[in-house]
Parts: C-alpha cells; structure tokens; sequence
C-alpha cells in the first residue's frame, strides 16, 4: 500500500505536466507505477507529452521528493487521496480539470449529500456579515456541509458560522498542509479538524502563492451542488470561483446588494447576466435545491404528476431535462428535434407551469 502511494505522490511531482496530462499518462501506460517504468519510446508517444517531457518525466526526482512527502503525511496524520480512490469526491471529479491528489485533514465525508460553497470579498460590510449568518442559521437543520477559502471577510465568517450551527466546514487552501494561511485564522482552522478539515491540493513546503488561490478556487467551485456569492467587487476571486462553478454546470447564486456599492457590484453583475439566480430567500434556495426534506421520493417529481397536462411539445422538454437534469437551450434544440421557437413557447409554458426554473448560462432544470 505505502509503494503504491509512493507513486502516486510522485505522480504529482512530475516536471511540466499538469492534472489532465497525467490522468492522460496513467490511462496511457495503464496504471500510476507503470508511468515510472515506461521508456523514453512509450512516454513520448502518450498524448500530449512529446520528447522533451518525457525526458523531464525520466530525469526527475519525483520518487525522491515523493518519499519525503510521505513521512510529512505519516507525521502529521494526513489523509492522501487520489483521483482513483473511493474516497476522492465524486463531483470534483466529473470536473476535467480536478487535482490527481488532495491532502485532507479533518473528519468530514466530502462526498456529503449535500454541499455548497460560499464566497465573496475580504472586505466584508455590515450587510454582508448579516446575510452570512443568517443563511447558515437557515441551513442548519438540513444536514449541509459548507466550503469556503479559509480566507478573510466572507470565507472566515462562514467558517465560523457553520461551526457555531453545528455543519460540517472544509477549508480549502492555496498552499501545503505545514503551514497556514492567514495565520490569524488558526484557531478556527483547529476547531474545524473536529467539525470538518482543511482539503488542498499543494504538498507540504507549498506557499500561498498567488497563482494557488485560482486553483484552489476550482476545487471550493466543483466539491459544491451550488456556490452561494454573499458579496464582492466585479473583479476578485469569488467571481473566478461563479465562473468556473458556472463552466462546470454547477448551481450558482449571488446575494443582490444596493446599486452603487462597490462590494456588490459583483454580484448584481452575476444576476444580470444570468450567471447566478438570486438569493433574497433561503427558503427558496432550498426549494430549488430540492433540500426541504419535504420530498416524498425523489423518483417521482412533481412534473411527472403532471404530464397529463402538458402539450406535446412541453412533455418532450420535460422528459429530456428529467434524462439530462440540467441543458441549455441550444442543446434542447438539438436533441429534441423541433424548431427554436418551439422550445422557447413549450420552455416557457414549462417555466409558467412552476415545473422549470431557469439557471445561468441560458440553460434549464425541472424544479
């Protein structure tokens, strides 16, 4: 067992190939050892990689870096988890671009039934410190695990709130498990190893560099079902974090704030655009999240009661978003083989109906 973590360690440690070239690699040579074994022929012809990576591949020190990375895990009671293990979590890994590897110190499950994340500027006013607890406070009874960065303003503060409501919190960090990022936050960090953990993808001796915090913002933005956007400016790492929970065809929601404030300029933009759906309810939220716990069996939905009442037209839009759950209209189109505006009239009787909701990028889901 500790050989075969060896490898994939140091599967990591690779120079100049990143997480989708190496799941390429491993596919390619047929498991994470035999990348280490392949020639020099072998490893050039492997998608994307070429003669000079498979040189680099060859002449690292990966095995090396590898085993120092492994007393540092064992010493410090570090979890690894790699993208071929049953404990990975299953929706970061639906995402193309998810870590091979994650160090996980903590006692949460991150394959939880349900999971959001919540982001937004270091800045945090009034209103935004408010809305943060008031969220949590609400979502307290329905068993939600919350992500959030660690960092200052709206991330600490949803840290603190989950903690204090009794759900599960996952700090997910830019940098190595041997260190800790801003470091006035580490007695909330220590609270949340009994009430979640810290999850990063950066081995020990990695800084908070800033070139991190984007990564690191992809793993908070695929681990969650939805990523709630309290506040933040029109530029700034919680709007990268909507937009790549948007890229992977994740629920996205963003707190509106008043014109002219600039810590909300960010997310009146992502309702405008229908990037993010509108937070003014937590009720609401959880209705269209399907959370309320009121659900008799999720085999049977309310539209599927209803198709009785559907035109021609509807009923085949409703039953591809039932196969599909989420599509864009676009893909509708394709799929259904009608006319456009066919598919706009039948989405629209649908939305009209109460049995379809629209969601950022133009793209549709049954309630």
């Amino acid at each position: 067992m500790q050989d075969k973590l060896l490898y994939e360690v140091a599967l990591t440690y690779l120079p100049s190939v990143g997480d989708v070239l190496l799941k390429g690699i491993v596919s390619y040579c047929g498991g994470v050892k035999e990348v280490f074994d392949a020639s020099h022929a072998k490893l050039k012809r492997a998608p994307g990689i070429g003669d000079k990576r498979a040189l680099e591949i060859l002449n690292s020190d990966a095995l090396t870096r590898a085993a120092e990375e492994l007393k540092f895990i064992e010493k410090h009671q570090i979890q690894p988890i790699f993208y071929l293990d049953s404990a990975y979590p299953k929706r970061l890994l639906h995402c193309h671009d998810s870590p091979v590897m994650l160090y996980y110190k903590g006692n949460a499950d991150l394959n939880m039934p349900r999971i959001i994340s919540m982001v937004g500027t270091r800045n945090a006013t009034e209103y935004g410190r408010t809305v943060t607890e008031m969220v949590i406070e609400k979502l307290q009874s329905h068993n939600i695990m919350v992500l959030s960065g660690l960092a200052y303003g709206i991330d600490i503060l949803a840290h603190r709130a989950a903690l204090k409501y009794g759900l599960p919190t996952i700090g997910v960090l830019a940098h190595g498990l041997d260190r800790l990022y801003p470091a006035q936050h580490k007695s909330t960090a220590e609270k949340m190893y009994d009430q979640g953990g810290l999850l990063t993808e950066f081995p020990s001796g990695t800084a908070p560099d800033r070139e991190n915090f984007p990564k690191r913002n992809r793993i908070v933005a695929g681990m969650s079902d939805a990523t709630i956007v309290i506040e933040t400016k029109i530029k700034g790492g919680s709007m990268i974090t909507a937009t790549l929970a948007n890229s992977y065809d994740r629920d996205v929601y963003a707190v509106p704030g008043n014109i002219g404030q600039v810590c909300s300029e960010g997310c009146n933009y992502l309702i405008r655009t229908h990037r993010a759906a509108i937070l003014d309810s937590v009720d609401e939220f959880l209705e269209a999240m399907r959370w309320t716990d009121k659900e008799t069996s999720p085999a049977a939905p309310r539209q599927l009661q209803l198709l009785s009442d559907l035109e021609p037209d509807e009923e085949a839009i409703a039953q591809l978003l039932k196969e599909h759950t989420q599509l864009a209209i676009d893909e509708l189109t394709y799929r259904a083989r009608i006319p456009a505006s066919q598919v706009a009239a039948a989405l629209l009787g649908l939305e009209l109906k109460g049995l379809v909701r629209t969601m950022p990028g133009k793209a549709y889901k049954l309630v």
